[in-house]
């Protein structure tokens, strides 16, 4: 049975999404560009190889519309006849593009493809793509949930509130982010997965010298007297500083078979081992995360034991914390060189950034496997399983 390997993975740095951000200037196309450019350059491939570029984009209008991969894939002079196609699942599109890809070269349909991902959102804020006064969800959607679907940051409150999440947890969760986000940078364990442009260097968000007592003093992002009357068990805990920010970016890894590898010199630097997609509770749309943990154990035969580092999306602190409370995950061996809330959250970039980052934090700690997974709005979430080679 053909397998998938992960030979080459690389991302920008993370500006903020704002005017004023590091990459706020750099056309989005041009971002995604910038990495796959990287790609084929570190990994000395011929791009005419390439049978497809599977991106993931979440705000798909302006200058994200009009299939962003394709484009991406014109503009860093990859060959024209290397096709290209955008997907989303929310925040996990990328990570679903790297299943995507995995899965077709396991199934004989690519010898090699590149899966990727981008968001600027400094220059295509968050909800572009859904104009005042439209509904994204229809009548159906409406007459199933009459009392109405939630903004994401109403479901990080419930969750908190459910797993009885402290408002100091979440709050030293997110300054541990920042010191490891911090000191990885500072040991150089980012630079071999980064690829600079533009003068930028190093990810903008990670704050060092965060504190408990700093983010202590921030008040609730998302209190709300509509939502306090109709959930009183929220305590309106979160805040900026245990959420990630808004955020610029773009990312992309090159996936092979064993044998296409070996026959083009190219190292392996993990295995695709297993998938998993799971839907959830669409109100507490961010806690798909511990079921598609669970299935994808399963779908693996292994068991968390067995897992010795994890990457799960940092989009709230009480995701993670509920994540590892109902999972039992040891937090040591969870996003061991920070995450969102240091690093940044480029929506459709994320996937495959946490990807890269978790093929090279696995080299260079011997790691047999690895896990990552990513809540999604609409409650999904995709895991996969990494396993060294």
């Amino acid at each position: 049975m053909r397998d998938a390997v992960i030979v080459e993975a690389v991302r920008t740095p993370i500006g903020k999404g704002k005017p004023t951000g590091a990459l706020a200037q750099i056309h989005p196309v041009q971002l995604l560009a910038h990495t796959l450019k990287s790609l084929v350059e570190r990994s000395g491939i011929d791009p005419a190889l390439i049978d497809d570029v599977i991106g993931g984009t979440v705000d798909q209008v302006g200058e994200q519309a009009m299939n962003t991969t394709r484009y991406a894939v014109l503009a860093a002079g990859l060959p024209d006849t290397v096709p290209a196609t955008t997907v989303d699942r929310q925040c996990g599109s990328s990570q679903q593009a790297v299943h995507f890809a995995a899965q077709g070269v396991i199934a004989g349909a690519y010898d090699m493809v590149v899966a990727c991902g981008v968001e600027s959102m400094s220059r295509v804020p968050m909800w572009s793509n859904v104009p005042a006064g439209k509904d994204p969800f229809g009548p159906g959607v409406a007459a199933r949930y009459p009392e109405g679907l939630l903004p994401q940051g109403i479901s990080a409150e419930l969750i908190s509130a459910k797993w009885s999440l402290t408002r100091a947890e979440m709050d030293a969760f997110a300054v541990s982010s920042h010191r490891k986000a911090a000191a990885a940078w500072e040991a150089g364990l980012f630079d071999a997965e980064t690829a600079p442009l533009e003068g930028v260097t190093r990810d903008e968000c990670v704050r060092p010298d965060s504190t408990p007592e700093i983010l202590g003093g921030l008040k609730p992002a998302y209190h709300d007297p509509n939502f306090a009357e109709r959930f009183p068990q929220i305590e309106w805990n979160i805040t900026a500083g245990n959420t990630s920010p808004l955020n610029d970016g773009a990312s992309a890894v090159l996936i092979t078979s064993s044998e296409t590898a070996a026959r083009l010199g190219l190292r392996p630097l993990a295995r695709l081992h297993s998938f998993a997609v799971t839907g959830s509770d669409p109100l507490l749309m961010l806690t798909g995360v511990i079921p598609a943990t669970e299935k994808v154990l399963a779908r693996a035969g292994l068991s968390l034991d067995d897992i010795d580092l994890f990457e799960v999306n940092e989009a709230f602190a009480s995701v993670v914390l509920a994540w590892q409370q109902e999972t039992g995950a040891d937090l040591d061996k969870v996003n061991v060189k920070g995450g969102a809330i240091a690093l940044g959250h480029p929506l459709g970039a994320s996937g495959t950034r946490l990807t890269t980052t978790l093929v090279h934090a696995m080299r260079e700690r011997g790691a047999r496997y690895g896990l990552q997974t990513m809540c999604e709005a609409g409650g999904l979430a995709n895991a996969m399983i990494l396993e060294a080679v």
